[in-house]
């Protein structure tokens, strides 16, 4: 049996567009886009993140919180296009500042921390 008809078997059994099996088995992971979320606030944050697989990232709200807002987004968008590049990203990463304070998870008020919310 070929690759071939093997996949139009597999597509069969799991009742999935042939297209779609082809596809995969081609990329061998889903041809979803995979976005890191949560944290990401540095361009070296970004370019880990790329690094480690991500198709791209979201950068929350906390940027806003950074002490150059404006120029800290336009580096981690560059970081997330130089990411495979170690000297462009030292190159993008001078003079943006400093990025948002963290708060220790031990400084989280009984009730407020996400694992204590909900039912």
């Amino acid at each position: 049996m070929t690759h071939e008809e093997e996949l139009i078997m597999v597509a069969r059994e799991i009742e999935a567009p042939i297209e779609l099996v082809i596809e995969t088995s081609k990329m061998q992971r889903l041809p979803v886009v995979n976005f890191a979320a949560g944290g990401i606030a540095t361009p070296a944050d970004a370019a880990l993140m790329m690094r480690l697989g991500a198709d791209g990232v979201f950068v929350g709200s906390g940027i806003f919180k950074a002490e150059n807002p404006e120029k800290m987004a336009k580096a981690i968008v560059e970081a997330v296009n130089n990411y495979d590049n170690p000297a462009k990203l030292a190159e993008i990463s001078k003079g943006v500042g400093a990025g948002m304070k963290g708060i220790s998870a031990d400084m989280i008020p009984t009730g407020e921390a996400l694992q204590e919310r909900g039912w």
